[in-house]
């Protein structure tokens, strides 16, 4: 089966996506395949099943898959959005300052010793106010180019916030705090519920909505300001709609699964080797690979070693050699 842009059915890799689904359900240190699958059948057919066994199942196991998918395909959508608008194959949710934002706020939380849900509201209050801090330096910087503007905005929020956050760290008490917030900005599905799933599932729905309807006028928008306005392009509106959208799905992942960095990075570069640059075709590619990779780093989480691996050391570990080997080879799909 080909996924090239012109032959390939993208439908196609649902089907391969769920199965891995199922397989990372299986893998687990108190329920195996089989145990798993005899759950399944019973709660099929309706029969009795193990309770124990129940519990790990719905509780533990589908959640975290549902939400290694969801994160994956969010923070993988985003970072097509981003590195399309900005016509640049560095940029990633992480480069306006949105997982920083994000970061800092759930720092907070925890640093106030704030519920669980206080710590994703506000984590997820912080994402969104970074960027609206990073977007407004833009407007207010005027006579330059504007995507190098906020580019360059972001990266100096990022640092603003990266400071933030290492004062709390210090002021964090050491055998409690300190621990918490180090294992969340390292990033993880260990905890997430079905509470998580559904909290965040209407900011993902609702910033998907934009990236699907005006993927068209995002495949104008990498043509540049001056040619995709002399297509009729609104640029400026077209622009703060779309980060505005990539923005809400990356906080509302990150505020459940922590920093899991170089997704949005790598897997759009991998997606338009395999679709091209259609951005039409690019963004529901991204989000297939990017819910497939979460998925399987977190398999390999959770099986590697005795004690279980943060996600962001996983994922830099693979992300960071692919995306030198990318640089060598003088790749520019992106384009």
């Amino acid at each position: 089966m080909t996924v090239d842009g012109r032959k390939g059915n993208l439908w196609l890799l649902v089907g391969p996506l769920l199965l891995l689904a199922l397989v990372s359900m299986s893998v687990g240190k108190y329920a195996g395949p089989a145990e798993i699958a005899g759950a399944l059948r019973a709660a099929l057919s309706g029969q009795p099943s193990d309770p124990v066994l129940s519990t790990v199942l719905w509780n533990v196991r589908l959640p975290r898959v549902a939400g290694a998918m969801l994160i994956g395909a969010a923070l993988a959508a985003a970072g097509a959005t981003y590195q399309g608008l900005f016509r640049n194959p560095l940029v990633s949710p992480d480069i306006l300052g949105v997982s920083g934002g994000a970061s800092l706020g759930a720092v907070i939380g925890i640093f106030l010793s704030l519920p669980v849900l206080a710590i994703q509201t506000i984590s997820f209050a912080g994402g969104l106010l970074a960027v609206a801090a990073v977007y407004a330096v833009g407007l207010a910087i005027r006579g330059r180019d504007p995507a190098l503007t906020l580019v360059l905005a972001g990266i100096a929020i990022g640092a603003l916030v990266g400071a933030g956050i290492s004062l709390i760290k210090i002021l964090a008490d050491p055998y409690d705090q300190l621990p918490a917030i180090t294992y969340w900005l390292l990033g993880s599905l260990t905890a997430i519920t079905r509470l998580d799933i559904v909290s965040i599932l209407p900011a993902l729905l609702i910033g998907l909505v934009p990236l699907v309807l005006f993927r068209w006028r995002m495949n104008l928008m990498t043509l540049g300001d001056e040619e995709a306005q002399t297509l009729g392009v609104d640029t400026r509106v077209t622009r703060a709609l779309l980060i505005a959208a990539a923005t809400l799905i990356t906080a509302a992942a990150v505020s459940v699964s922590g920093v899991i960095g170089w997704i949005g990075l790598v897997i759009p570069h991998i997606a338009r080797m395999l679709v091209g640059p259609d951005f039409r075709r690019l963004l529901p590619a991204s989000m297939i690979a990017g819910a497939a990779y979460l998925l399987v780093v977190d398999m390999l989480a959770r099986s590697i070693a005795l004690v279980e691996v943060p996600l962001g050391i996983l994922t830099a570990a693979v992300g960071a050699p692919f995306f030198l080997w990318l640089l060598a080879s003088g790749r520019k799909a992106w384009q």
